[in-house]
């Protein structure tokens, strides 16, 4: 059921005063040049900078409040998330509510990124020899359920909304098909659904968690790289991976309140 009003963010814990972001930048730029020792000082501030929002609290605007987080030292690509999110949510040909991209670093500082069909049949070899690769590694993207929505603020008739529980829906008898939101996610995360006529995305299963069940994505995952749970909740699983983990949101620097986060993320993808 649609909410009759849609909660409204406390912005101001994740404002960062013009102090803050000088000197963050300027470490950044510092730590970038150090190679591999100062990647480490910077994931490590990047994260406490990213991560003052998503520290498990009860301050949030509702309870449960759902989200999820992504342990990229673990995930080995298979694909298996992304086939069961097309099976459970009958996602068109060529479109994914859910994705899996490798990014495949060269010593010569170069990145190749590929996602063959999403991901869904996991990867082949990648051609480069391994004497010029200096790492490589997977990395599941979804809509991110910000608390800031930039695709909720463009939506000229609220068919793009919030639920009580954090999850960001789209009520596909509102949507007129005017695309804004698709255009306004910075994480590319959204699709035109041409068989729906209207604006497409991740859910979060919501018609699964509602029932008490995990995502598709969640349940199939081999190695359990993906989290998912309730931010309110101090016991639940997400919680708990967030507080004994150094974590990350894409694109920290826009401030949409992302809320899906990942573990090990490097500076490649953000």
């Amino acid at each position: 059921m649609r909410p009759d009003e849609t909660p409204e963010t406390n912005v101001d814990d994740q404002k960062m005063t013009r102090a803050e972001f000088l000197t963050a930048t300027g470490k950044t730029v510092v730590l970038l040049g150090l190679g591999a020792a100062g990647y480490a000082s910077w994931n490590s501030l990047t994260s406490r900078l990213a991560q003052r929002k998503l520290t498990p609290i009860a301050e949030y605007p509702g309870s449960p409040w759902y989200s999820m987080a992504v342990d990229l030292t673990t995930c080995i690509g298979c694909g298996k998330c992304v086939d069961a999110c097309c099976t459970e949510n009958d996602v068109p040909p060529e479109h994914f509510r859910t994705w899996v991209e490798r990014y495949v670093v060269k010593k010569d500082g170069s990145v190749v990124i590929d996602s063959p069909d999403g991901g869904r049949d996991g990867f082949t070899d990648a051609s480069d020899s391994d004497s010029d690769v200096e790492k490589a590694f997977f990395v599941p993207k979804l809509c991110n359920h910000c608390d800031d929505s930039p695709c909720i603020q463009v939506c000229p008739v609220g068919a793009t909304f919030r639920t009580e529980e954090g999850v960001v829906l789209v009520d596909y008898d509102y949507c007129v098909g005017c695309r804004y939101c698709i255009q306004a996610c910075p994480y590319g995360s959204r699709f035109w659904n041409e068989k729906k006529k209207t604006a497409d995305k991740c859910t979060l299963c919501y018609h699964r968690i509602k029932k008490g069940q995990q995502p598709a994505c969640v349940s199939v995952c081999p190695v359990n790289a993906r989290i998912f749970g309730d931010l309110t909740d101090p016991e639940s699983p997400l919680s708990k991976f967030i507080k004994s983990n150094p974590v990350m949101t894409l694109k920290p620097h826009l401030k949409t309140g992302a809320k899906v986060v990942y573990k090990g993320l490097s500076k490649e993808v953000v």
